[in-house]
């Protein structure tokens, strides 16, 4: 297992899906950054060496990505400011009710089961 990015990536698979597993990176920058360091999309983790970890980890830290605890802890704020600010989306969270416009008439209930704040 590759230890990268506060995550462990799998061996077995390509760098391209292997770099999806970080929390923040989709297929889009996964893909972008396998083009721009010049892997090939059957390249697999186990077979990367040092030098291309840490080409990896310099062309990331350049993107000024936020990623894993920070893009989490981010998201966790803007929610809680909402609340704190006493939007309509905000009291809807509180609420437990749908947030963008689902219908709620009939199935408010079902929409309320499902939802953590």
């Amino acid at each position: 297992m590759l230890y990268l990015l506060e995550t462990k990536l799998p061996e077995n698979k390509s760098v391209f899906f292997a770099l999806t597993n970080v929390y923040g990176i989709g297929k889009s920058t996964a893909f972008s950054i396998c083009k721009k360091l010049g892997f090939s999309m059957n390249l697999k983790t186990k077979d990367l060496t040092q030098e291309q970890i840490i080409e990896i980890l310099q062309l990331i830290d350049s993107l000024n990505l936020k990623l894993n605890n920070e893009l989490k802890n981010l998201r966790s704020m803007n929610l809680k400011t909402l609340v704190s600010i006493k939007s309509y989306r905000g009291l809807r969270r509180v609420r437990g009710l749908p947030v963008r416009g689902q219908r709620t008439h009939t199935n408010a209930k079902s929409s309320r089961k499902g939802r953590r704040f």
